[in-house]
């Protein structure tokens, strides 16, 4: 894993458990314990597939750039997938409040999301990869060196 990668998941990481945080605690007081198990269960659920995500996308841009794109969008719609599917056989569950889990994945998957967004947008990625000062001088405005 590159350094930025693992700023990005802290920058995500950190947000995401300190709103799971008092979201699990606001859920407690207002649904008892059964809201807060589902609060910090949806919470994490959201949390470990974006991390996971991330992680695997890390993976497939280092050995495939050339796959980066499809990559992602594969990976994104595997995890709104599976996220569905998760919340439909989690939504009857006695041990745990079903609108309290499904309200702990949007709160953990939008707050995530944002912790990401903001990650990528102050990282400073290279894009081109600057050229030395003995690669400039061994060319000539010709061309040839």
């Amino acid at each position: 894993m590159q350094s930025i990668d693992a700023r990005i998941i802290r920058g995500a990481a950190i947000p995401t458990a300190a709103v799971g945080a008092v979201a699990t605690v606001v859920a407690a007081l207002l649904a008892g314990a059964s809201g807060a198990g589902g609060t910090a269960l949806g919470v994490f659920v959201a949390a470990a597939f974006f991390a996971i995500g991330l992680l695997s996308l890390g993976y497939v841009g280092q050995r495939w750039p050339e796959l980066f794109l499809g990559a992602a969008f594969l990976i994104y719609t595997t995890q709104m997938g599976l996220l569905l599917v998760l919340l439909v056989l989690l939504r009857d569950a006695d041990f745990l409040n079903g609108r309290a889990f499904a309200l702990g994945v949007v709160v953990g998957t939008v707050v995530w999301l944002a912790g990401q967004a903001r990650g990528h947008l102050t990282a400073k990625i290279l894009y081109v990869e600057p050229e030395s000062g003995n690669d400039r001088a061994a060319v000539t405005p010709g061309g040839t060196p």
